[in-house]
């Protein structure tokens, strides 16, 4: 029982220190990437395959290439973590250009090797989850404006027109919303309403019947008489024609007319 204790114990010391060891090494990995310094050390994957495990090295490449998939943005103060394949989405954009190993860019890094870039990072947001699922989200405090201003500064071409597209249904439905109503009441007997509905046509739609019982009597039949109120949309614009009323719309008024 002593033996089979003495194993779990070395086993469980020799798991600690082999992640205590892959920590330093990406911690060695960080400095030579992002500081450009050589670490005093021993090559850690040389230090972990001798110490650890001798797979230990293919783990630690392993944990190298990824660690190179990731891009760490330092937007106006505020970081972003995302990557490479995320910012290369548009290969005609700043953000493909800048996450590329042999890229032309010149853009500094802060302290911890994230890239500066000077931008408002609130309005960054939206550009990158763009980028990241392909829909266009912008919250209700922002501005449609100051998307359109960071699309064209990343040169993101297709969110560049989305947000354009957003812009301008923005700025129409006001005219959609100014149109008004006209409103008619028209009075009609039981056996008239079937002409009247057939004259509902050429932009009017019913509103409410209203039956107001029967004002005449002939012999032992009641004709029922309704009030029917349609509406229509009145355009403001200078150029609609909706302020002259069509013949059909004539044919309403005179119906209405016997009120």
């Amino acid at each position: 029982m002593n033996v089979v204790k003495l194993r779990m114990e070395r086993d469980v010391v020799a798991q600690k220190g082999y992640w205590k060891l892959t920590k330093q090494y990406i911690r060695v990995i960080h400095i030579i990437e992002n500081d450009g310094v050589h670490a005093p050390v021993e090559e850690p994957t040389v230090v972990l395959g001798r110490l650890v495990r001798p797979w230990a090295g293919v783990l630690c490449l392993a944990l190298h290439i990824s660690s190179k998939q990731w891009v760490r943005l330092n937007v106006g103060g505020t970081y972003f973590l995302t990557t490479k394949t995320t910012l290369s989405r548009d290969p005609n954009s700043f953000l493909y250009r800048l996450c590329q190993e042999d890229s032309d860019l010149i853009s500094d890094r802060d302290e911890t090797g994230a890239y500066l870039i000077d931008r408002d990072p609130t309005y960054f947001s939206p550009v990158l989850n763009y980028l990241r699922h392909g829909k266009l989200v912008i919250n209700k405090d922002l501005a449609e404006e100051g998307v359109l201003e960071e699309a064209e500064f990343y040169n993101i071409t297709e969110l560049i027109r989305l947000v354009k597209e957003r812009i301008c249904h923005r700025d129409m439905r006001p005219l959609r919303d100014s149109k008004k109503h006209v409103y008619r009441v028209l009075q009609c007997h039981e056996d008239e309403l079937t002409q009247m509905v057939s004259t509902m046509s050429d932009g009017w739609k019913f509103e409410q019947l209203i039956n107001i019982g029967s004002q005449y009597n002939y012999g032992n039949e009641d004709h029922a008489e309704f009030l029917c109120v349609v509406s229509r949309e009145y355009g403001t614009s200078l150029n609609s024609k909706e302020t002259e009323p069509t013949d059909r719309a004539k044919v309403l008024q005179q119906k209405g007319s016997r009120m």
